[in-house]
């Protein structure tokens, strides 16, 4: 992984040498860890007392919350492993480092989630069937509790959303159980005022659904990164034309941009410069128009004189 290495020079030419690589850096998430350190020891010792509760009261609406926050916990837990692990320096096999990690654990935490959802939505299937007696007032008092964490924890979370795919996750994961504390909130005022008993698994499934489509767009985004497919909002045919726009510039061929994990995004092309041109200028314009222009923050840029041939090889 180069920041705008150059490979083939035109003869004569300091291929490498005389080209300075940028400071390394670091994954979107690493720059979150604090935050999401704080959220996952709120959320874990929540979680707990949410289980006690919802066991004790037989409330499939906290269950089906302290599931969820279980897996908030596991993803929370999950995404500061992989940050951590991220931070040790690549090796002779691992030359991109472990920095896909993050996205493996959003995978991890996308895959658990669907199975929450199913699990809670089965189970109100069967309470609507059969439904049980629910205490209304403990629950209101524990979902009141889990709405003051939950907002802890959504503050903390915002920032990072923005930058990575970890932290967004827990910030999806930590809104839906916001949401569904309401949603507890209300269903426990219902049945303390009214006696109405289905309210707690209506509360419940529609957790369990609004967990769903929040799960299908983390793994579709973990899933685009794993594929290689270019970031989205990235044109790359433009990209080709913006690089082909260069003065000096004849051809370029085999641009691929890739995410490797939140905040990396990484290229690779193949430059052919014209006959006199100054590569190193070619070279140092390449690397700015993909970073300022694509966030290409480790590009790695073959350029090429203008008689070179290139055999087909692999694809």
């Amino acid at each position: 992984m180069g920041h705008g290495h150059s490979r083939g020079a035109p003869p004569g030419d300091d291929g490498g040498d005389g080209h300075a690589h940028g400071p390394r850096i670091g994954s979107a998430g690493e720059r979150h860890q604090r935050p999401l350190a704080i959220a996952f020891s709120i959320t874990a010792g929540y979680a707990l007392v949410e289980v006690v509760a919802g066991v004790v009261t037989g409330s499939l609406a906290l269950i089906s919350d302290a599931a969820h926050m279980g897996t908030d916990v596991l993803g929370l837990g999950l995404a500061l492993a992989a940050i951590r692990l991220a931070k040790r320096p690549a090796s002779g096999r691992r030359t991109y480092g472990t920095y896909r990690l993050e996205v493996l654990a959003a995978i991890i935490n996308g895959l658990l989630l669907f199975g929450v959802a199913f699990y809670v939505l089965y189970e109100a299937v069967q309470r609507f069937r059969e439904p049980s007696e629910v205490p209304g007032l403990p629950v209101l008092v524990v979902a009141v509790v889990g709405l003051v964490v939950n907002v802890i924890s959504f503050r903390l979370l915002t920032a990072g959303a923005k930058e990575s795919l970890n932290v967004k996750g827990a910030y999806f994961e930590v809104l839906a159980d916001m949401l569904g504390s309401v949603g507890v909130i209300i269903g426990a005022l219902v049945i303390w005022t009214t006696g109405f008993e289905y309210a707690d698994p209506i509360i419940g499934a529609a957790i369990g659904l609004f967990i769903l489509p929040r799960t299908w767009k983390l793994m579709r985004q973990a899933l685009r990164i794993i594929m290689e497919v270019a970031p989205p909002g990235v044109d790359v045919e433009a990209a080709e034309r913006d690089l082909a726009g260069i003065p000096g510039v004849q051809q370029v061929h085999d641009l691929h941009i890739w995410t490797i994990t939140s905040g990396m995004e990484a290229a690779s092309v193949h430059v052919m410069i014209k006959d006199g041109a100054d590569w190193h200028a070619v070279l140092d314009q390449s690397r700015l128009i993909l970073a300022e222009r694509y966030g290409v923050t480790h590009p790695t840029i073959q350029v090429e004189p203008a008689d070179h041939t290139e055999e087909a090889v692999g694809f």
